[in-house]
């Protein structure tokens, strides 16, 4: 009996090539959303701490102490917008149908592994993400966007992931672009706070870079639309019920009070809102668009926020609504961009971009 030959039908061929390269270009759409909606999610919450009681704490005779102002108000800031993903991702969650997958899986193994990854990336640094904002404006989001690289190293460190020379010299590229943001510190005109605003950003960057590694775990067993409910919940309502009343403690303020007056503020809740729904669309662009285009490259796409986010502060808080203090120095843009650049290098390698895929 002769071999039996198969033909292969040119047009087919062609059509599914098309189909796969147009997949594939709709993923780094949505991951390039990802980044956009997390420079919103910034510029939303920002605003919202600019509006209604926010106003009357953060002025001169509100009674709060400087720790108050400083640490306790950005912690409420933090759990607002949380709270309200939170809700946004129950909601969704919900409607679906899969809120009950979202309790039986955050009781296994892998779910309580996203909850501790929540709690490091959510009261801790959404924290002192939001205490950076407040001490030293946008230019803290292009350091925050370290996390990346940090997770690069501490992936090295903790589970001895690989991490080749063209990674180190995007970690490279990504902390040259941070010494540059930094070097604005130096300027004699720039804000007395500069330098603390920026340390924070810092730290909330190793915080991330902390969660993105024990997240690589959780998530390669649960479903990305549970893992990210599970997180959003976590963050949101830790950091209302743990962070907020310790730092009330400290400073002797009354906290159910305040919860009670930011969750009620009727002209700052819906920048909240916003904001919060931008915090979970970001996190499903970001996973939807791993999922279509590849982690590495859906990753680079996501890290652009480096850039999204002075610039979406830039146009919603410095244009659209006329508030001073967030605008940066060309030396600051600059140096967002070559972070996007150094993310992009340390996710994958830009020649992959122009091979031609063999059918």
């Amino acid at each position: 009996m002769g071999n039996a030959s198969i033909a292969v039908n040119p047009a087919a061929v062609a059509a599914k090539q098309k189909l796969v390269a147009s997949f594939r270009s709709r993923g780094i759409v949505i991951a390039l959303l990802s980044g956009l909606l997390y420079g919103f999610y910034t510029a939303f919450m920002t605003m919202g701490m600019s509006e209604g009681i926010w106003t009357v704490w953060y002025g001169a005779e509100s009674g709060l102490s400087a720790f108050a102002v400083t640490y306790l108000l950005a912690a409420l800031g933090a759990a607002t917008t949380d709270t309200c993903s939170a809700m946004w991702a129950l909601g969704f969650a919900t409607v679906r149908g899969r809120f009950g997958d979202f309790l039986r899986t955050i009781k296994t193994k892998p779910g309580l592994v996203m909850v501790t990854a929540a709690i490091i990336g959510g009261p801790l640094a959404s924290t002192a993400y939001v205490v950076g904002l407040q001490l030293a404006g946008s230019i803290v989001v292009p350091i925050a966007a370290l996390c990346p690289a940090i997770g690069a190293i501490l992936g090295r460190v903790w589970f001895k992931q690989e991490l080749n020379s063209r990674m180190i010299f995007g970690i490279v590229i990504c902390f040259g672009a941070s010494a540059m943001i930094g070097s604005t510190g130096l300027d004699i005109n720039a804000a007395d706070n500069l330098m603390m605003g920026l340390l924070f950003g810092f730290l909330a960057a190793l915080c991330w870079g902390i969660e993105g590694c024990v997240c690589g775990y959780g998530t390669s067993m649960i479903d990305p639309e549970i893992g990210i409910t599970i997180r959003q919940v976590t963050s949101g309502f830790s950091n209302l019920i743990i962070l907020v009343p310790l730092f009330g403690m400290i400073s002797g303020a009354d906290t159910v009070g305040m919860v009670a007056q930011s969750f009620g503020d009727a002209s700052a809740m819906p920048w909240f809102l916003a904001a919060g729904l931008a915090a979970y669309l970001t996190f499903m662009y970001w996973y939807k668009g791993n999922a279509m285009c590849g982690a590495a490259l859906g990753m680079a796409c996501n890290g652009t926020f480096s850039f999204w986010g002075p610039f979406c502060c830039w146009v919603v808080l410095g244009l659209a609504m006329g508030i001073d203090g967030w605008s940066m120095p060309p030396i600051a843009w600059a140096a967002a961009v070559i972070m996007t650049i150094g993310i992009f290098i340390i996710s994958m390698n830009p020649m992959d971009l122009f091979k031609k895929k063999e059918a």
